[in-house]
């Protein structure tokens, strides 16, 4: 649209241009076939006058001898001036100027050639015309109008010493005429052959020279582009015979003015057009993009697992609407599936945990109750009492009022009382040693996690009855993680390679070690769990691994 402004603008301006230049070259034309009509007028004048001899006679004679001959030199000059101004009534006055002395001047028709006239304008303007006319205009003066001047030098019988100079004056207002219709709008001049400025509507233009950036062609005539007053003219031209040239300076902004104003009716039809056009493709992108972005919200939906898009509004019958079906009917299946699947997980998980929990707390208790009994068989003991007294102790940390998880803390407590319930049993034999880093006692562990290792040190590791065995509790920080380790120096086991669980549980406590392993899996994540690493006849060492928060 805007190219197609600029197309018009610039198709408008050529037109124009060229329809002004044909009419001013016309009109310009017209008015030096005027002018020259006028010169001519005024130079046949002139030189009816240059070649009367009668006149030249009466205004070159000697009346000292006889001064009454005069008057009849006064009649003839006032008659033929008169018939002149009367059939020229253009003309505003004519004057001879002369050397002869004896002939009184009548400061009308006849004047003398003083010192003052030598110095004017006309005068100075007549140097090596030899009878050729010559044309000066005088600029207005308080009271009189700018007139326009042809001078000529009357010198027939000598082209040295010329009796007189005619001239004749013209209102330049007068030879204006000529031209004053076409300067309303435009500038207007004639400019003779030297750029001096003969007439114009200015009138403090006359008889100065008028400079343009750009010299006239050599042509007769023709037209070129200049400035003129800061503006931006159109200059055209031509001359007449006598080397003047009628001008006409027409500013582009006057005969443009149309183009620029249909210009601009186009550019703001152009603009508001735009505007409506971006409006509409604003309208037409926020419906598809609000579209979108209902579509990217119920995919985010679905990435945060909120599968319940049901309130959604509809997105349309098009290929958008469709993927938002789709997805609707993939949210209502993920949430199905994922709702089954999660459901049945948590339940195997609880229902794992129970069983492992299960296995191990009666495991614990039958073994505790056989030791109880086995005493209570033999005799009563008072350490009896303290064996009970830590039993119920165990349980009540154990019991944990239903939870699966406690602190390292109650866990090493834990297995103090365990082991100081076995103690009862093995007596001297087992030695245990606590090796515990405090600042991991806060962190919570699973429960039951180092009492079936050290029920495993005890039942499998201790073969010498006289020696016993010593057990090392140790829980530290290793990076992000928390170690916790039982270690005894008993006799030990082979191991497939590695440190990872043995395959067979037959060389372990029943479900114990396992049931751990699985349980921290469970709580933690794959990455944690129980490590051993054992050699015969030196000991074993079992690492548990945690998350360290």
């Amino acid at each position: 649209m805007l190219f197609f402004v600029q197309y018009s603008y610039s198709t408008i301006r050529s037109e124009l241009s060229a329809q002004v230049v044909a009419s001013t070259k016309s009109t310009v034309a017209q008015i030096n076939s005027n002018l020259e009509n006028k010169l001519d007028i005024y130079t046949k004048l002139s030189a009816t006058l240059y070649l009367d001899s009668t006149m030249r006679a009466y205004l070159t004679n000697d009346y000292s001898k006889d001064p009454s001959l005069f008057v009849d030199a006064y009649k003839y000059i006032n008659n033929t001036f008169v018939n002149m101004l009367t059939t020229n009534p253009d003309i505003d006055s004519m004057t001879i100027f002369i050397n002869n002395d004896t002939l009184p001047t009548d400061g009308m028709y006849i004047k003398s050639m003083d010192e003052k006239f030598r110095s004017s304008l006309a005068y100075k303007s007549l140097s090596g015309s030899y009878g050729e006319v010559r044309f000066i205009t005088s600029p207005s003066e308080p009271d009189k109008p700018p007139m326009f001047t042809l001078s000529r030098l009357l010198n027939i019988s000598s082209m040295n010493n010329p009796y007189g100079v005619l001239t004749i004056n013209i209102l330049e207002s007068d030879i204006f005429r000529l031209m004053e219709k076409e300067s309303s709008d435009k500038t207007v001049l004639i400019l003779n052959e030297d750029g001096i400025v003969m007439s114009s509507r200015d009138k403090s233009l006359l008889n100065k020279r008028i400079d343009l950036p750009v010299p006239f062609p050599t042509e007769q005539s023709g037209q070129f582009d200049s400035a003129y007053n800061g503006k931006k003219v159109l200059v055209v031209y031509n001359t007449t015979t006598y080397g003047w040239k009628s001008v006409s300076l027409i500013p582009y902004s006057s005969f443009l003015a149309k183009a620029s104003l249909t210009a601009k009716r186009i550019l703001t039809y152009a603009l508001i057009s735009f505007v409506l056009m971006a409006l509409l493709i604003y309208i037409t992108a926020r419906l598809f993009t609000k579209r979108m972005e209902t579509l990217v919200g119920m995919i985010r939906s679905i990435e945060k697992e909120d599968f319940d898009l049901q309130d959604i509004r509809s997105l349309g019958r098009d290929e958008i609407g469709q993927i938002g079906n789709a997805l609707r009917r993939m949210g209502q299946r993920l949430s199905k599936l994922i709702s089954d699947v999660y459901m049945k997980e948590i339940d195997k998980r609880e229902a794992e945990l129970n069983v492992l929990q299960a296995q191990i707390n009666p495991h614990f208790l039958y073994n505790s109750l056989a030791s109880i009994s086995s005493l209570a068989i033999r005799n009563e003991d008072p350490r009896m009492n303290k064996m009970v007294t830590d039993l119920a102790k165990f349980y009540r940390i154990s019991l944990n009022k239903g939870k699966n998880t406690l602190s390292i803390h109650e866990e090493i407590q834990l297995t103090r009382y365990y082991v100081s319930i076995q103690q009862v049993r093995f007596d001297k034999l087992l030695r245990v040693h606590y090796d515990i880093d405090e600042s991991v006692l806060p962190c919570l562990i699973s429960k039951l996690t180092l009492q079936p290792f050290v029920e495993n040190c005890i039942n499998h590791a201790i073969w010498d009855h006289e020696h016993g065995i010593n057990i090392v509790i140790r829980a530290y920080r290793e990076g992000q993680d928390i170690l916790l380790q039982v270690i005894d120096d008993g006799m030990g086991m082979r191991m497939a390679g590695g440190t990872d669980l043995p395959q067979s549980e037959d060389n372990l406590s029943g479900y114990g070690v396992r049931n751990v392993d699985n349980r921290i899996k469970l709580l933690f994540g794959e990455s944690y769990g129980v490590s051993i690493f054992s050699r015969l006849g030196i000991g074993t060492s079992v690492t548990v691994r945690i998350p360290g928060k």
